[in-house]
């Protein structure tokens, strides 16, 4: 699939793995519409973004807010008339031992990065159906299929959505409409410095995963060739992401490889 002239709708656009793939979709032709809360970083990226900025459009809004989602998705086709490719980028991650995690901050994780993105699925679906044709890309993470400590709620979350969009994919290949849930190891983004601690404060600190990760910018050079390819599960990353395989074929092993291994 090309992206030229494509229509992207890009969640979480405002900074790190959001932002990359504003870049690397606009060099490549397509037509933006980007989301996050921070109206004045949006603002940013969009200004970064090289060539014709007049196909780019800003749509601020907050993922929890699922009651305003439908009047967003109306303002979101009302730019260009029709959504390619929604990028369910969105979300937020945490840091707390299962037991000292409160249940307030666990339902804030699942609001941003499971009910956040289902539901702005769930009503851009309508209008996919009725155009024949649409890409539903989620950002999930090796988390989402196996777990280390820490991050039980983080874990949780990924883990739902490859349940839920698995269980889409089946509903929607009638529609023509893909499903690519992706799973990136260890990227150089802030996710882990505003990681919520078990009392719902940010970690605010780089996690040493992160600091040795790829850039934003060579996530998003891997990812867009499989994006294109409308792949079911992407994964990209480092050593990391060998343990997606291991968990498969040898969860013991994994296991007690965890078990031994230094998590931050």
């Amino acid at each position: 699939m090309s992206f030229k002239d494509k229509v992207v709708w890009i969640t979480g656009a405002s900074s790190g793995i959001g932002e990359a793939l504003a870049y690397a979709f606009h060099k490549q032709g397509a037509r933006l519409i980007l989301s996050a809360r921070r109206l004045k970083e949006l603002g940013r990226v969009r200004e970064n973004c090289q060539g014709d900025l007049s196909d780019i459009h800003i749509l601020p809004f907050d993922l929890t807010e699922t009651e305003t989602h439908a009047d967003q998705v109306k303002n979101a086709i009302s730019l260009y008339d029709r959504i390619d490719i929604l990028v369910n980028n969105g979300g937020i991650s945490q840091r707390g031992l299962a037991h000292e995690t409160e249940l307030d901050v666990v339902r804030q994780v699942m609001e941003v990065n499971f009910f956040g993105a289902i539901n702005l699925t769930k009503e851009v679906l309508p209008h996919m159906i009725r155009q024949k044709s649409g890409h539903i890309v989620v950002m999930s993470s090796v988390m989402g299929k196996f777990g280390t400590r820490l991050r039980s709620t983080y874990a949780a979350s990924k883990h739902a959505l490859h349940g839920w969009y698995d269980c889409l994919r089946q509903e929607t290949y009638v529609h023509n409409i893909d499903i690519s849930l992706v799973c990136p190891g260890f990227v150089k983004t802030n996710v882990t410095h505003n990681a919520l601690t078990a009392d719902g404060t940010p970690l605010s600190e780089m996690g040493a995963g992160q600091m040795g990760g790829m850039s934003p910018e060579e996530f998003a050079r891997k990812v867009m060739p499989k994006l294109a390819k409308q792949k079911n599960e992407i994964y990209i990353g480092g050593r990391e992401v060998v343990a997606v395989y291991v968990k498969r074929f040898f969860p013991n092993l994994l296991n007690r490889i965890l078990q031994r291994v230094k998590v931050t």
